[in-house]
């Protein structure tokens, strides 16, 4: 159910990017990535929570199609952002610089969550994840300021 439960997440995923994506470069300016990428991070955080009601496969899957929708509207606006700032000629490396803290904090998160999982349960887990994804998402709002100037 694992695997089918991330192919879930996928294929929402997969279906709903492309034409966001699109959608998104047919404007001109950041505000509306922004906003379209605060939905989804919000949405992303919404399925933390949800996970703590899910009894059935069925609930899992239902939070999949969420969570792969809330992804699909986060990171392709997020790359856009990311991208259009990148310093020219350095793009590799600031590529690399965003991917390897990005990971080795996914790396150190899934440790620190495997441990409270193990001593506390999912629950607490699941709740401790969402209020954190809801901080990371209102940490976005330091550059909104900057965005709007551009």
């Amino acid at each position: 159910m694992a695997g089918l439960a991330i192919t879930v997440f996928l294929l929402t995923k997969c279906l709903i990017q492309i034409p966001l994506a699109w959608f998104i470069d047919r404007k001109k300016g950041e505000v509306d990535d922004f906003w379209v990428m605060i939905i989804g991070s919000l949405i992303i955080s919404l399925t933390a929570f949800l996970y703590i009601f899910a009894r059935t496969v069925s609930h899992i899957f239902l939070i999949q199609v969420i969570s792969g929708f809330g992804t699909a509207l986060s990171y392709p606006t997020w790359l856009a952002i990311f991208t259009r700032h990148v310093d020219n000629h350095r793009e590799g490396f600031e590529w690399s610089i965003y991917y390897t803290t990005t990971d080795l904090g996914g790396a150190v998160v899934a440790g620190l969550g495997g441990v409270i999982a193990n001593y506390l349960g999912f629950q607490p887990l699941f709740l401790l994840v969402g209020l954190l994804s809801l901080l990371g998402t209102a940490f976005l709002f330091v550059f909104y300021g900057d965005l709007r100037k551009r």
